[in-house]
């Protein structure tokens, strides 16, 4: 079943759990709100889509955090249906939209999950997760290792971030919680040796995932490189394919600066997966789309609520259809 089919086919199989599809149109909401505010005002008056109403168009897209390149792209395709089709009316507009936004994402070839899986030939799979603090990193952290207890899966964490006496005492506090083994060292030990306890005691464990916490220290890019590669080196010789995904976390609240983060993060260090959080307090919403667009990494997992069940599996299909709703 193509891409296509499956946005605007009744019969999705991959569907969340109406719980999570619940969080997750409540977490659009406000990106939603203000888009469609804006749309209106933008066509009002006016029944076919022309030059002043795809100005209008790009500055929704932008001001809504899509991303000034994103967006070109986004007005380049309509502008071409356009020229196909003399006479788009406004009332065709949104349909547009949701095909052309839909037709970005499924570029990444990825986001048609809706579990928390991990591949069955990695055991232990191992998660690195980097990020600036602030931007929600620890907690989702222990909002995977809920989820991935949850679905059955044996798993170890490890504070690597032993930068501040915080973030260790905090995924402690998530451990507990979750009811899931930690490993850790006092504050200002060497995260690569915490990494390598970590992989060993998962190993010796028979764990099935292992979670690294790291430290998220952006003011001096040679030294987060220098760590990150360090770390990756030293789990490396516990595990060698280690890590098998490196997960950037991304506060999708701040919009701009989330895309900032990810350039500096990807010149660091290899990202292979993005996590963005805190996207129910916002607006800028958007900014999954930009990101995912043109870093060509994939979003895995979204943030829509506070909620320990309010991490979700990033699943394309399900985020155009809420947000179209």
């Amino acid at each position: 079943m193509s891409f296509f089919k499956k946005i605007f086919s009744s019969e999705k199989k991959e569907n969340l759990s109406p719980e999570a599809k619940q969080s997750l149109d409540k977490g659009l909401e406000k990106t939603k709100t203000s888009f469609f505010s804006k749309l209106t005002k933008a066509v009002a008056g006016k029944s076919k889509v022309d030059d002043e109403v795809l100005d209008n168009l790009e500055e929704i897209l932008v001001s809504s955090d899509v991303g000034v390149n994103t967006t070109l792209k986004i007005i380049t395709r309509i502008e071409e249906r356009v020229a196909n089709d003399k006479y788009l009316g406004t009332d065709e507009l949104n349909q547009i939209l949701r095909e052309e936004i839909a037709g970005l994402l499924s570029e990444t070839h990825s986001g048609e999950a809706t579990e928390f899986e991990i591949p069955k030939d990695k055991k232990p799979y191992v998660l690195m997760v980097v990020g600036v603090n602030g931007v929600g990193k620890t907690t989702t952290i222990g909002k995977l290792a809920y989820q991935f207890n949850k679905a059955g899966y044996k798993v170890v964490l490890g504070a690597a971030d032993t930068f501040r006496a915080a973030a260790i005492d905090q995924l402690q506090i998530w451990a507990d919680r979750v009811g899931v083994p930690i490993v850790k060292q006092q504050m200002g030990s060497d995260p690569a040796s915490v990494a390598f306890d970590t992989l060993q005691s998962a190993v010796s464990q028979n764990a099935d995932i292992v979670i690294i916490d790291t430290a998220g220290r952006l003011h001096n890019k040679v030294n987060l490189m220098n760590e990150l590669t360090k770390v990756k080196r030293v789990m490396q010789k516990v595990i060698e394919d280690a890590p098998h995904d490196v997960l950037l976390v991304l506060d999708g609240s701040t919009g701009q600066n989330a895309f900032e983060q990810a350039k500096q993060f990807t010149a660091a260090t290899e990202v292979t997966s993005l996590a963005v959080t805190k996207l129910d307090g916002t607006a800028k919403g958007g900014v999954v789309i930009g990101i995912s667009d043109q870093f060509q990494i994939p979003v895995k997992y979204i943030g829509v609520g506070e909620g320990i069940e309010d991490l979700q599996v990033f699943n394309k299909i399900e985020f155009v259809d809420s947000f179209f709703k």
